[in-house]
């Protein structure tokens, strides 16, 4: 479904991706793990066509993103939800303006249809009755509920997950962690995970991709990232803080 071939992107002066490749396919959940400012966020933004590449691209069922006009990008991105990092509530709007935003803005449903979505979708991620409460009124777990289910309005193809258990506390982030297993098996779609939460990372995903030094270095089931012999992901899976990187024997590779 998303293949990223070669991509490279320079932000100012820092070259974050440095020849990215990597295979999505349909319906499974890959998680990318990296180090914080690795680029991970950068290239979800390329996924969903905010950023376009130096050079490299990347491919939607076989559609260059990079290369589409703003009306057919504009119709692609019906097919994405999006969990921000933030949640990225509408501070200003109801819980249901906030889930309702996009169906009110693309679809000619009717208000009473647009509220009963927003109910159905509220029910999946746990949360009822709380259509007239404001963001501000809510738990950090229950924002993250909220913007879930704002994800899901549109019926989805694709969800991409930016830190989604960043700001919680455990039992909130496996409560999320849950939440995004349930919903990929309920609604059979793709999820796209960034996270540098190991825990996270190897309870939702089908596959594990490492980004690292602006390329993918490994990809593997949780099991075999867990037993990798890369040094570079034993030292970011076990959070060892940054120093030398030995072999097996304890000599230093790097």
């Amino acid at each position: 479904m998303i293949r990223a071939v070669n991509l490279q992107k320079t932000l100012e002066t820092q070259k974050v991706l440095k020849g990215l490749n990597l295979e999505i396919g349909s319906r499974e959940t890959i998680v990318i793990i990296g180090r914080s400012g690795c680029g991970k966020s950068v290239f979800l933004k390329h996924i969903i066509g905010l950023m376009k590449p130096d050079s490299g691209y990347v491919e939607i069922d076989g559609e260059n993103v990079s290369e589409m006009k703003e009306r057919r990008l504009t119709e692609l991105r019906k097919h994405f939800g999006m969990l921000f990092q933030g949640a990225a509530l509408f501070d200003s709007l109801t819980v249901e303006e906030n889930v309702s935003f996009a169906l009110r803005r693309q679809t000619d449903m009717t208000l009473s249809a647009i509220r009963d979505v927003v109910r159905e979708k509220l029910a999946m991620v746990g949360l009822k009755g709380i259509e007239h409460h404001k963001p501000a009124e809510l738990s950090g777990g229950m924002k993250k509920r909220v913007a879930l289910a704002r994800a899901i309005a549109m019926e989805p193809k694709i969800i991409l997950y930016d830190e989604p258990t960043t700001g919680l506390d455990p039992i909130n982030a496996d409560a999320i962690n849950d939440l995004i297993i349930s919903l990929q098996k309920r609604l059979d779609i793709t999820s796209v995970a960034v996270t540098h939460d190991m825990v996270s990372a190897y309870k939702i995903a089908s596959r594990i991709a490492m980004l690292y030094d602006g390329k993918i270095i490994e990809t593997g089931t949780p099991a075999q990232i867990k037993g990798s012999s890369n040094p570079v992901v034993q030292q970011f899976i076990n959070g060892r803080a940054e120093g030398p990187i030995t072999d097996s024997e304890g000599k230093e590779i790097r």
